[in-house]
């Protein structure tokens, strides 16, 4: 028996121990998976400890950890150099491997919901749309444009904007008020995609409606994707609006399932039951809160 662990803060609000321990019971496993509350690096770094000692067999990270949990890291796997992110920790021979997960975990899901996309707007500048603009590049878009609240003045300086320049993406200040950016406006015209990649809208998170609200969804195309990274709850306050506009809407439910999965071929070189866990996740997210 093995014991896995999320490591983020907040924690509470996750379903990654319900989709693991889904998984686990579908493939006649023991192993136990816990969310562990981080709110600080001395905490994120004690449980990394615990990781290289083998007392945990493998972890995942989440909100606000995917960064630093790099420096933490022995090795890094391209696609966490590249987001500068990760959201798994395997340990081999006492070094820690980091790996991001999300990528691929998106990139599928748009492989799916907008397979034909060129143009994407992503809103949000931590990890999650740093894996968001990887996904999009992975998936051949021509235009991918962030917007965030460090981009004050397309700062090519702020924190995150050196990796998603060499992603290919452009990035643009966060609006000030709604509808008040033009770029926001412009590019929002010719998108495919429009994906909410911050934490905002997220069960015991910042209140999601503020966000909603920045995007001028009348001129946002009607055959557009709207996207959002959040999955708790199941209708956030973008998809909400994002369904009044009458655009197909998805959350992050599948995003987080397929980065689950891939977390267990990393950890125990298992095909999952990608059946079993989101039939668990759908089922937790109906129950009442």
């Amino acid at each position: 028996m093995s014991r896995f662990v999320l490591l983020g803060h907040p924690v509470s609000h996750s379903l990654s121990p319900v989709i693991h321990a889904a998984a686990y019971r579908a493939l006649g496993l023991s192993h136990h998976y816990d969310a562990v509350d981080c709110p600080d690096d001395d905490a994120l770094a004690a449980s990394i400890s615990r990781l290289r000692r083998g007392d945990i067999a493998g972890a995942n990270v989440t909100v606000p950890h995917k960064a630093r949990a790099l420096v933490h890291a022995d090795v890094t796997d391209e696609l966490a150099r590249e987001t500068e992110a990760c959201n798994v920790l395997a340990c081999r021979d006492g070094r820690v491997f980091a790996h991001n997960t999300d990528v691929t975990a998106l990139s599928l899901e748009l492989a799916q919901f907008a397979p034909g996309a060129t143009n994407a707007v992503i809103l949000g500048a931590g990890g999650a749309a740093r894996a968001a603009a990887s996904a999009c590049a992975r998936r051949g878009l021509r235009r991918v444009s962030v917007f965030g609240r460090r981009f004050e003045d397309q700062d090519s300086t702020a924190p995150g904007a050196r990796a998603l320049a060499e992603m290919g993406a452009r990035v643009f200040a966060w609006p000030a008020t709604p509808h008040a950016n033009s770029a926001l406006i412009d590019e929002l015209a010719v998108a495919d995609v429009v994906i909410q990649a911050t934490s905002a809208g997220m069960r015991h998170g910042p209140p999601g409606q503020a966000v909603a609200d920045l995007v001028p969804w009348e001129r946002v195309p009607a055959s557009a994707l709207a996207y959002d990274v959040v999955y708790t709850p199941a209708v956030t306050p973008f998809l909400e609006a994002a369904r009044r506009r009458g655009l197909a809407a998805r959350g992050g439910l599948g995003m987080l399932v397929g980065q689950a999965a891939a977390a267990l071929r990393i950890w125990l070189d298992v095909e999952p039951p990608l059946a079993a866990m989101e039939a668990a996740a759908r089922a937790a997210l109906e129950e009442p809160t």
